[in-house]
């Protein structure tokens, strides 16, 4: 956690490292002098565009948050940072070889997403990969460039594998990539059928294993790919057909977000002496697709960590060129084109989302009466000693008392012999006893593990205007972090600490884990509200995954998803807007139809207006709300909340037992 330790006001350089921007931010964010976030779409400095300005201006057009911008010009700059990074390691190792980049279409499914790749690849050679049927026919339909190669994993049927086949006659160069031994047999009788040469790869499955939460995508037991002996099946098959000049391409995949690069390191040995090894029993190969894996540095730690890499961009294209490179070499094998599937590499930064926060609770920080002192009950009596005795010496005994003391208090009311406004006295004391420990706490520089949890007991609940199960799924799943920091005020010290709960009626609806330098830290640092203005928050890198696995709990649609391109006059422009899922939409996907809810309640509002509970005006008034909220937003207008609810003041402790660092 962020600590001056000098006099000077508070910066917005202040603000960059406590949200540790420029190590996660890839040169795409920036904090301005006037308090605002900035995006740089064209990447490191290049042309920016204040979010909060954006977001105003997007609100004005009458887009409610929460939305999703999507930048692409951000888009453009992945594709174009990864093949040159590629195009350096072979001109530097002066590798044979071509680069050829595929797009996952799993990552991102989003037409316009999958749509701005290929057309800011196509120079590129950048193809598409499917791993099911509907993204094959996705893939079919986009790819166009005879130059690209659609790669086609997963799961195939014999419908999977004609329409493939038939599509080469397209001229789509697509590879039919062996997952499993019997689907061999279906692409051989398809390709006679048809009389189509077929482009075949065949997915190895690995011994060596990755690293991070992905790990059994490789290994013995690992879900898709042929063991040695199978691939030693594969081989004989062919050459008995007369086809061993189609298996073109070998592939291997060892899970994503590969956090270190020495377990990158490790598969490209083997995969590479495979890969030559096919090549010298006969196989026609040209290609080695390295799957997916690049990871992506979701905390700037720069380390082996899940959220993490241990590695750059450059250092990676290095790695995977040297090692072909060299497997080749020894056994004068041709270099192969190097394919790679780098799906969160290129549209992670792409997307953030943006929320504002509806309310708050916190922690009561009043001191305790001077009476309290003299309370008939011994453990309160206690506790409000402990309070006043705290000091930087005995801050852990008074730790461990107060705990103690508290416990007792709260035996002495289930048995009855303490009212509840005892009760309410004893815990009033003790988070006054549990606010100085924290002030002493936070100036240690080694904080002892019984007071890890201090902070975020004492912390804010901002409550705000979002779903964790439909924006940032992962978070909740596989405990994923994103980069979460407001967007505006930076030029202000964040005096408040807080866990982010979201608008489900879930107890696991909530952030409470956050990037931090060196580790996680539980709480993050906010601003104090201001009356009557908005605050709003990011989450950073949510453009792999996230939209695609989100769900519908408590009936929370698809947010706004709003495309920017910059734009060298206006700054900005709006490319176009997906409209986030109003509650007729979300409604009727679980099979709710709107006239059979309005005439299920018009029916009840006929009844209570003949029983005379409710006048015609008010019946008429009900349908109407009822009717517009069918048509509205599955998520919270300021407009909707009681503005006594969105605010809540004061917060200062008059004793001024909370000092903010």
């Amino acid at each position: 956690m962020s600590k001056k330790t000098d006099l000077r006001s508070w910066s917005t350089q202040d603000c960059a490292d406590l949200y540790q921007v420029h190590n996660w931010g890839s040169g795409y964010f920036s904090v301005r002098a006037d308090g605002q976030l900035a995006v740089h779409p064209g990447g490191p400095g290049s042309s920016q565009v204040g979010l909060l300005d954006l977001v105003r201006d997007l609100e004005k057009r009458g887009y409610d948050l929460p939305m999703l911008l999507r930048f692409s010009d951000i888009l453009r700059h992945r594709v174009q940072a990864l093949c040159g990074n590629f195009a350096e390691a072979i001109a530097a190792y002066g590798y044979k070889g071509r680069y050829r980049p595929v797009y996952p279409i799993k990552v991102n499914q989003q037409r316009d997403v999958v749509e701005e790749l290929v057309h800011f690849g196509r120079d590129l050679c950048l193809g598409l990969e499917a791993g099911s049927k509907p993204e094959v026919l996705v893939a079919l339909a986009h790819m166009d460039n005879p130059d690209a190669l659609i790669v086609c994993n997963g799961y195939k049927d014999i419908g999977y594998v004609e329409t493939v086949m038939l599509a080469q006659k397209l001229g789509r160069h697509a590879i039919i990539v062996v997952d499993r031994f019997d689907e061999l047999e279906t692409i051989i009788k398809v390709s006679r059928r048809f009389e189509v040469r077929p482009h075949i790869g065949v997915r190895a499955r690995l011994a060596a294993k990755g690293a991070g939460k992905w790990v059994e995508s490789s290994g013995d037991r690992s879900k898709f790919g042929l063991t040695s002996l199978e691939l030693m099946s594969v081989v004989e098959k062919l050459r008995a057909e007369n086809m061993l000049d189609c298996l073109e391409l070998l592939h291997f995949h060892i899970g994503s977000q590969i956090t270190a690069i020495r377990s990158v390191k490790d598969a490209l040995r083997e995969a590479s002496r495979i890969y030559v090894e096919l090549h010298a029993l006969g196989a026609g190969l040209g290609f080695i697709d390295i799957g997916g894996g690049l990871a992506v540095d979701y905390d700037g730690s720069k380390t082996n960590w899940h959220s993490s890499s241990d590695y750059t961009l450059q250092e990676y294209a290095n790695d995977v060129v040297s090692a072909i490179q060299e497997a080749c070499d020894q056994k004068s094998v041709p270099h192969p084109d190097i394919v790679s599937e780098s799906g969160r590499a290129l549209v992670a930064h792409h997307a953030l989302l943006v929320f504002d926060v509806l309310g708050h609770t916190s922690v009561p920080i009043e001191p305790p009466p001077p009476h309290a002192s003299e309370h008939k009950s011994p453990p309160i009596r206690a506790l409000f000693d402990t309070w006043k005795s705290v000091s930087k010496k005995n801050f852990s005994e008074c730790w461990h008392d107060a705990l103690q003391q508290k416990e007792e208090a709260l035996s002495l009311f289930n048995l009855g012999y303490l009212d509840l406004e005892g009760r309410a006295l004893a815990e009033r004391i003790f988070w006054a006893v549990c606010t100085r420990i924290l002030r002493i706490v936070r100036e240690l520089d080694y904080v002892p593990e019984d007071f890890e949890s201090l902070e975020r007991v004492l912390a804010d609940t901002y409550y705000c205007n979002f779903s964790v199960f439909q924006s940032i799924p992962d978070h909740w799943a596989v405990k994923q972090l994103f980069p979460i920091m407001p967007i505006h005020r930076l030029d202000e010290e964040p005096r408040r600490r807080a866990m982010l709960c979201d608008l489900t009626c879930d107890s696991d609806g909530k952030v409470d884990e956050f990037i931090d330098l060196h580790d996680t830290k539980r709480v993050l640092e906010l601003h104090e509200d201001k009356p009557n203005e908005p605050y709003y928050i990011g989450v950073f890198m949510v453009g792999a995954y996230q939209e695609i696995l989100g769900d519908l709990h408590n009936l929370f649609g698809d947010t706004h998803a709003i495309h920017v391109s910059l734009n060298g006059e206006l700054g900005y422009e709006i490319e176009r807007v997906v409209e986030g899922d109003s509650i007729t939409e979300v409604l009727g996907y679980v099979q709710y139809q709107r006239e059979d809810l309005m005439r299920r309640v018009r029916r009840a509002g006929e009844i209570a207006v003949r029983n005379k509970a409710l006048k015609l005006e008010e019946l008429a008034l009900l349908m109407r709300r009822y009717d517009e909220a069918l048509a509205g937003y599955t998520y919270l207008s300021r407009d909707d909340v009681p503005q006594g609810e969105i605010k809540q003041r004061p917060r200062q402790d008059p004793a001024g037992e909370i000092v903010a660092k």
